[in-house]
């Protein structure tokens, strides 16, 4: 894939789609914006059972890339906003569980990236900020995801401040599922991913839609979208062969 601002690689089962502006601390510019969405709907489409979201150089990502917003009229910065919305949309939609590869700061939308993914692992020395709070444009869209990964009290601090906070910080605050030391963070996100895409791969798919459709209603109707959904489910392939396979204490035989 021939893409300006993003790389591609494949290995085994997983794809690592690596946000490549590093001269630009990998700024969401509305051109990376399309890269990403491009190499992530090409993931979604493939045979993949996983995909990885990296950032090359010494930042994970800076955000939103403010020159394309500091001269920009509302319109154009909209265009850009949406595009945005539309990644994480994407990114939340694609069939393989999304693991961010933190490394370095994950501020904004770059910290907002690693709230939308499915799971992430930060290095030890990762640091993660919603920075526009000691600033004059309020970090309104990355607190969209941020606040529903850590909760209210803790997301208004990090927004009211624009403080950064530790891989630390950001493990018991709940944004993201381990912190490792840097040199072993490869071999960390690799151990996550393979856990997490273990058993039928169109079991995942629909486990994966049905978690993120019920966390955003109340319980009770989440409780009936989840029984409607398990019930169907319990018809599928998948799971008839997931139920044999225990009962006759054998290893599963996945056709998907």
């Amino acid at each position: 894939m021939n893409l300006e601002h993003v790389l591609v690689t494949r290995d085994a089962d997983f794809v690592t789609i690596t946000m490549n502006r590093p001269q630009r601390r990998n700024a969401l510019s509305l051109a990376h914006l399309h890269d990403l969405t491009t190499a992530f709907g090409a993931a979604g489409d493939s045979d993949a059972a996983g995909i990885i979201l990296a950032g090359a150089g010494p930042v994970f990502s800076a955000g939103h890339d403010f020159a394309d917003v500091a001269e920009a009229d509302e319109a154009a910065v909209r265009t850009l906003l949406d595009t945005c919305l539309h990644l994480m949309e994407l990114i939340e939609s694609v069939p393989q569980p999304v693991i961010a590869r933190v490394h370095g700061l994950a501020t904004a939308a770059g910290c907002q990236l690693v709230a939308t993914c499915d799971l992430a692992v930060a290095a030890d020395s990762a640091g993660f900020a919603a920075p526009g709070g000691k600033g004059g444009w309020f970090c309104h869209t990355p607190m969209v995801a941020i606040a529903r990964n850590i909760g209210r009290k803790r997301a208004a601090e990090l927004a009211y401040t624009g403080d950064t906070i530790t891989a630390a910080q950001a493990l018991d605050w709940g944004l993201v599922n381990h912190v490792v030391p840097a040199a072993d963070l490869d071999a960390a996100v690799d151990d996550l991913l393979s856990r997490a895409t273990r058993g039928s791969r169109a079991s995942k798919a629909l486990g994966k839609r049905t978690l993120n459709r019920q966390l955003h209603l109340p319980q009770a109707d989440a409780y009936q979208l989840a029984t409607k959904v398990m019930a169907e489910s319990s018809q599928s392939a998948a799971a008839r062969e997931g139920m044999a396979a225990f009962l006759n204490k054998r290893r599963p035989e996945w056709k998907d």
